[in-house]
């Protein structure tokens, strides 16, 4: 990394412990473009060639180290016949990377395929058929992959309990017959919506052991989510069901110093009252042809630097060693 000094280039006193490419929201489909709800334009069959320039790039930097792909791998007006080939194309470019890539479920994975199928695709690293995960790609950090859909009416069979306490849980908290509606709900409350999820009890727990471990060895905690956990980084229809809860953990511990998410595709940046960063990423869907939204993040022991392509801004995020 350089700094530049009066017009002068002075080379940092500090490489980054390592860097790794972001990318969100791919959203890919061989489709003709379209808009958004909300009147967006949406860029179905460029968004591929997004993730291409983003593969290319990491890989011509040679010191990133991994990729983390923020979910909704392909999108849910992907005709569902061609669902699977259409996984398997983004997995396809996702393979030239040089590097490992770590994945998660995004709402729009959980409409073309069930959840068991797409652990198997996007061979996350579990021992069972669980979305959430952790790695450490140095003995100071640590990464931790949620499941923003553990607790959802998406991707469960419909006969499944999870399902059922899903859809009364959504009765209770959204009146609108549209569940996908956020219509007459104010504030954070926005947020209760079919196209979102929780984070389940199993998974807290397991969250707490982590985040518990990981003080004890006193490492840096990366939290990695598709849905955004704090209000002032997202548009509030956006938040995950449950963010207060896995935020309460969170500052039981003083590990985390930074959480990661897709979903909001507008992107955003806040700090919380208790210092932890929390960045949504751009997404690549909503990129017109010839521009492009990815980055990697350099990673040292008191920050992390987004370093973002063209619609992804950069950001220094800085906090207590």
């Amino acid at each position: 990394m350089m700094a530049v000094t009066n017009g002068v280039i002075h080379a940092s006193s500090r490489e980054p412990l390592f860097s790794f490419g972001v990318i969100a929201d791919v959203q890919y489909a061989d489709i003709p473009d379209g808009r958004s709800f909300l009147g967006v334009p949406r860029y179905y069959r460029h968004s591929i060639s997004v993730l291409q320039r983003a593969v290319s790039t990491w890989n011509k930097e040679h010191n990133i180290k991994f990729s983390i792909n923020f979910g909704d791998i392909i999108d849910g007006y992907c005709p569902k016949d061609k669902s699977l080939w259409a996984v398997q194309k983004v997995l396809d470019e996702f393979e030239k990377f040089d590097g490992p890539t770590y994945h998660m479920f995004g709402n729009h994975c959980l409409y073309n395929l069930p959840r068991g199928k797409l652990v198997s695709l996007l061979k996350m690293p579990t021992d069972s058929d669980r979305a959430y995960y952790d790695f450490s790609p140095c003995p100071e950090y640590r990464f931790v992959v949620l499941d923003a859909y553990d607790f959802s009416a998406l991707g469960w069979p419909r006969d499944h309990p999870v399902t059922a306490e899903a859809m009364k849980f959504l009765e209770e908290k959204n009146p609108n017959s549209d569940k996908n509606s956020p219509d007459g709900l104010v504030g954070v409350d926005r947020r209760f919506v079919m196209f979102n999820g929780g984070v389940g009890k199993e998974q807290l727990s397991w969250l707490n052991d982590v985040l518990q471990d990981a003080s004890a060895r006193r490492q840096n905690v990366i939290l990695c989510s598709h849905l955004p956990m704090d209000p002032g980084s997202a548009s509030f229809a956006a938040l995950m069901w449950n963010y207060d809860e896995v935020m309460a953990i969170v500052r039981q511990y003083k590990c985390v110093k930074a959480c990661f998410a897709g979903h909001d595709h507008k992107g955003g940046h806040s700090v919380d009252s208790h210092g932890v960063h929390h960045r949504t990423l751009e997404a690549a869907l909503e990129c017109p042809p010839g521009t492009s939204a990815f980055g990697h993040i350099e990673v040292y022991p008191d920050k992390l630097l987004l370093v973002g392509s063209d619609k992804m801004a950069d950001t220094e995020m800085c906090f207590e060693p």
